[in-house]
């Protein structure tokens, strides 16, 4: 079989780093923001990455096309036409005045992997998938994962109807994207139709680097829940209302907030978060009379997870009657923890044996959201995950080595190349 070619005839990791840095230099290029890395969904600068990342993978003999919800999607023909694939994805949107490599990497990371493959002359023996999706951050829109749950037949119509923050709606940015809202329900995969996901992504922690490890193999990705919360108070004067008489709906909100920090630590690997935290009026010499924020709490164990929202609807309950405000808690998001299949992880793990001697795979939680949660309910699916610097994302911060991103493309090439095997 033309999979079991030797390893000398693929490029080498040193290569293969020096082009993904290459080709991230070219598609991040493409921001919202001058001087900033912000890429958020079915924006202009989406869609000229979308083009981007398109005719890259043309370039790598891929059949390449933008989808009708804005992901990218590229095949490559197995031994005969129409096999099942496995496929290799991650996202090209990006958090505002994100960094280079979260969700980048792994696209280019599959670039790169089909063009190895094409230069080296070897035909596998199922269909090679690589996809760019377009919706994983999460930021502009309230969706979730919205352009992989569309392969996966898991697309929410509602989403379509939301808005952004100026008051776009989803449904007519995806058409000036150039979309079709009446095209995501035929992007759904039939059942068999792929064999298997997998995706690289840095790992947005600092246990790699800790522990001077290159690349890890996922274990599962963490449930998560998100809510917006509202304290509702009474706004006064910040010099004429005692204390006593406050109805103070920050320092409620503060409350609330701390009972979330002391939940999520009496949890083993459970965390939570307050992103946003908007006090109503905003002035200094008003007593806020509303505050909005927002909680996200995750868990490796979905039982956690529960046990955890319990704990905080009681303590914000609490806190809110003690001090005398309103609240409402509205959830708008939740993914049950989702385990990774182990026989791609084992393939994975040969994948990094043959790729160098002195890496070991090492396993590990995802404390992130990815769309691997998506795809793992369509077909067994696997995560790599490469070191970065003090486990810094989501920032300009945001750093890795040309080295090991080399490794981890290498180790992806050759866990496909594992699975080629494994059809023989």
């Amino acid at each position: 079989m033309a999979a079991s070619l030797p390893s000398a005839s693929l490029p080498s990791v040193a290569v293969l780093g020096a082009r993904a840095f290459a080709a991230l230099d070219g598609l991040n290029r493409f921001t919202d923001e001058p001087g900033k890395l912000t890429r958020l969904y079915l924006s202009p600068a989406h869609r000229q990455a979308a083009e981007w990342t398109k005719s890259a993978m043309e370039v790598m003999g891929l059949t390449a096309f933008i989808d009708a919800a804005g992901s990218v999607q590229g095949r490559r023909e197995g031994a005969m036409p129409g096999l099942p694939a496995v496929m290799i994805a991650s996202h090209i949107d990006t958090v505002k005045d994100g960094g280079r490599f979260d969700g980048n990497l792994g696209v280019v990371a599959g670039i790169l992997v089909a063009g190895a493959l094409r230069d080296a002359g070897i035909v596998l023996p199922f269909a090679l998938e690589v996809v760019a999706f377009g919706d994983e951050e999460t930021v502009r829109f309230p969706t979730s994962l919205s352009t992989s749950s569309a392969l996966v037949g898991g697309y929410d119509p509602a989403w379509l109807d939301s808005r952004d923050a100026e008051g776009t709606v989803l449904r007519d940015a995806l058409v000036g994207f150039g979309g079709d809202p009446a095209g995501i329900a035929a992007l759904a995969r039939k059942p068999g139709s792929l064999k298997a996901y997998l995706e690289v992504h840095i790992e947005q922690g600092p246990v790699l680097e800790i522990e001077n490890e290159a690349v890890g193999i996922v274990t599962a990705i963490n449930a998560q829940k998100r809510a917006r919360v509202r304290v509702t108070g009474e706004a006064g004067h910040a010099g004429t209302v005692p204390m006593k008489l406050r109805k103070d709906a920050l320092t409620a909100a503060a409350d609330m907030a701390l009972a979330l920090e002391e939940i999520a630590a009496g949890h083993e690997q459970a965390v939570g978060t307050v992103g946003v935290f908007r006090p109503d009026p905003g002035a200094a010499n008003v007593v806020p009379g509303a505050v909005d924020f927002t909680i996200d709490f995750r868990s490796p164990r979905n039982e956690t997870l529960a046990s955890m929202d319990q704990a905080i609807a009681e303590r914000f309950h609490e806190i809110a009657a003690r001090r005398g405000v309103g609240l409402t808690i509205t959830p708008y998001s939740q993914e049950e923890a989702t385990p990774m299949a182990e026989p791609l992880q084992e393939a994975l793990a040969a994948g990094i044996a043959r790729t160098g001697s002195n890496l070991s795979a090492r396993r590990l939680p995802s404390g992130a959201g990815h769309d691997a949660m998506t795809m793992a309910r369509i077909c067994p699916s696997a995560m790599l995950f490469v070191r970065c610097e003090k486990g810094i994302s989501h920032s300009p911060l945001e750093n890795m080595t040309e080295l090991d991103a080399g490794i981890a493309i290498r180790v992806l090439l050759e866990t496909v190349l594992e699975l080629a095997r494994r059809e023989g």
